[in-house]
């Protein structure tokens, strides 16, 4: 190829950059456009949510401030929408569900893939702060009506390993989970049900220009601060503040980072991932995760519902439904001070050039004030403006029901009553009924975060590599040391254990009660020693049961004789229980694990440690 060639080539390949970067901008204008609609009720309720409740939907989109009626009238904010959202958002957090892994069989293999699995999500989730990202994406849900968990691969992350050839640090990676507001995340298709029918998903949002250059190497111009602020920052200070959004940046130093993201299909066997910033092609490849249920490569989003309604993209929030009700509660509130103002302070008649009105305008009717008036003329007098009428008190009482009847919380609920009290059953079964009541939203909680589970999982088997070290917190709180292949972790079923919504002291009361009845003791009456274990660290005595029951380390340092036989020889120690060692490495003889590494040396060893330990047991 010659010089003119070569030359001619780069400046087509340059062109068709240029027009790629174009065509990936103009749609995610087009995608702006057409959820105009949907980003305006979600600025009103973030304006209502913070307190600014004087303002609505203009025709064209926007978010205008109210008139005032006239200039007299009271328009205080009585917020009954923020109380009501942050129970909801402390409720679920209560009821907020753990992730374990659940073994598909009996199978030594198979339970020990499964433990494996849940102490690599335990170890992911303690690492990224996960809780707090679950915090962040629940605030912004209840608020907006939906929000996204991005599941992505961070080679920065965890441990160092060594340093390349140009001397830079080499990272093994963690996995990095990210909490997205609604504002930042464009589909192709408003109608569709989630994201698992999305054709292709845009993810922008504002960064730095630095950013730009660090992450990507490529210099570009800021954009106007007009445009950013239609891009994940289109809220009012106060109410991003409130809404937690911690990585805001400065508006006229930053750009819009676009990432569309394309599925795989016929013409794109692998998906398409596009990113483009300042007018320029920053990235074009494949997409870069693993992380479907067959090991397809899909999207890294995982969206999170207040209220999933039909035929939507978006979820509702439960303040669409209370915003009406708050109108209404506000203007009832102000009309009955204004009431009262009226008559506390009174409506005085004067007649005509009697009396100085501008005096009494300026000063008003003071105690022990002189009230002059014209000779001949009638004395000023007090309009009676009667008493205040019920109807403002039975309105004002009917919606403060509606407000517990939209949201799902209560006032039981809001006023922290003491719960499952045998006493009161029916204060519990209100409170029960408030839990059902959130079950939608407790629904779609689960299912996203099962969904980021199994994200995180895949991940770790596409990049944790053949030999990862990580340190986990196994049974009897006994810290472990693992070096696990990233192939064993193909476990895909996360199953949920649900934190119950009770206090330690109702725990407590509620496992006397069942060990009074009978429930957790066998046929002679006694406690079996996994009951034993689990009943003293519910009541925090878990140590004091490792300290006088040793029968679960000789069954651990069974286990890693298992592991070490597999190698070598293992020698037999005195003081080993003879009995559990030959009843665990039975179990091992017969698993699955052992009959795919069987050969006939590796079963004579386990023959032979076992019948060592037979004689000493004799002896």
């Amino acid at each position: 190829m010659s010089k003119e060639q070569f030359t001619d080539k780069q400046a087509a390949e340059e062109k068709r950059k240029q027009k790629l970067a174009a065509e990936v901008a103009a749609d995610f204008q087009r995608r702006r456009e057409q959820r105009r609609s949907v980003e305006s009720g979600w600025l009103l309720n973030m304006r209502f949510y913070s307190g600014d409740q004087y303002c609505d939907v203009s025709p064209l989109g926007g978010i205008v401030e109210e008139n005032d009626g006239y200039y007299w009238q009271s328009r205080r904010v009585f917020n009954h929408i923020a109380p009501l959202v942050d129970s909801r958002i402390a409720k679920l957090e209560k009821l907020r569900p753990v992730l374990r892994v659940r073994a598909f069989s009996d199978e030594e293999g198979d339970v020990k893939t499964a433990k494996l699995a849940t102490g690599v999500l335990q170890y992911a989730q303690s690492r990224i702060a996960f809780a707090e990202t679950v915090s962040k994406a629940t605030v912004w849900s209840e608020t907006c009506g939906s929000a996204f968990y991005k599941v992505t691969w961070n080679e920065q992350g965890g441990k160092k390993v060594g340093v390349d050839e140009h001397g830079n640090a080499v990272f093994e990676g963690e996995v990095s989970v990210a909490a997205l507001s609604p504002f930042e995340v464009y589909p192709d298709d408003l109608t569709a049900d989630g994201v698992e029918n999305m054709r292709s998903i845009i993810h922008a949002r504002a960064v730095s220009v630095d950013y730009v250059k660090d992450n990507y190497g490529v210099e570009v111009a800021a954009e106007a601060p007009d445009l950013l602020t239609k891009v994940g920052y289109c809220a009012p200070s106060s109410a991003i503040a409130r809404m937690g959004q911690a990585d805001e940046v400065a508006l006229d130093e930053s750009v819009v980072l676009i990432e569309r993201y394309t599925r795989p299909n016929g013409d794109l066997p692998q998906g398409k991932l596009e990113i483009v910033a300042g007018g320029k092609l920053l990235y074009e490849g494949e997409l870069p995760y693993r992380n479907g249920e067959r090991g397809e490569r899909i999207f890294p989003f995982v969206k999170q519902d207040c209220l999933t309604l039909p035929g939507a993209f978006f979820g509702a929030s439960v303040i669409d439904r209370m915003i009406p009700v708050q109108r209404a509660y506000n203007a009832v509130r102000n009309r009955k001070h204004e009431f009262l103002n009226r008559v506390s302070m009174g409506v005085l008649t004067v007649e005509d050039g009697s009396v100085d009105t501008d005096e009494l305008a300026e000063e008003g009717l003071n105690p022990g004030k002189i009230l002059v008036y014209r000779q001949g003329g009638k004395a000023p007098e007090m309009l009676d403006c009667g008493k205040v009428p019920t109807e403002f008190s039975l309105e004002e009482e009917w919606l403060e029901q509606e407000f517990s009847l939209i949201s799902g919380i209560s006032e039981l609920s809001q006023n922290s009553t003491p719960a499952r009290v045998t006493s009161a059953t029916g204060l519990q079964l209100l409170l029960s009924q408030d839990d059902s009541r959130l079950a939608a939203t407790l629904g779609s909680l689960e299912r996203a975060i099962k969904e980021v589970g199994r994200q995180i999982l895949r991940l770790y088997r596409q990049f944790a590599g053949s030999a990862r070290l990580m340190t986990l917190t196994g049974e009897n709180k006994k810290t472990q040391v693992y070096y696990f292949n990233a192939a064993d972790l193909s476990v895909s079923d996360v199953q949920f254990e649900t934190q119950e919504a009770v206090t330690p002291e109702e725990k407590r009361a509620t496992i006397l009660k069942l060990y009074e009845c009978g429930v957790l003791t066998d046929e002679n009456g006694k406690l079996s020693p996994e009951n034993k274990s689990r009943v003293l660290e519910a009541f925090g005595f878990g140590s004091y049961e490792n300290a006088q029951d040793i029968s679960a380390l000789h069954i651990a340092k069974a286990g890693e004789e298992n592991l070490n036989m597999l190698v070598g020889e293992t020698a037999v120690d005195e003081y080993d229980d003879h009995s559990l060692h030959i009843t665990e490495h039975t179990r091992f003889l017969l698993s699955s694990e052992f009959r795919k590494k069987q050969n006939e040396g590796l079963k004579q060893r386990f023959v032979a440690h076992i019948a060592a330990h037979k004689q000493k047991a004799i002896q």
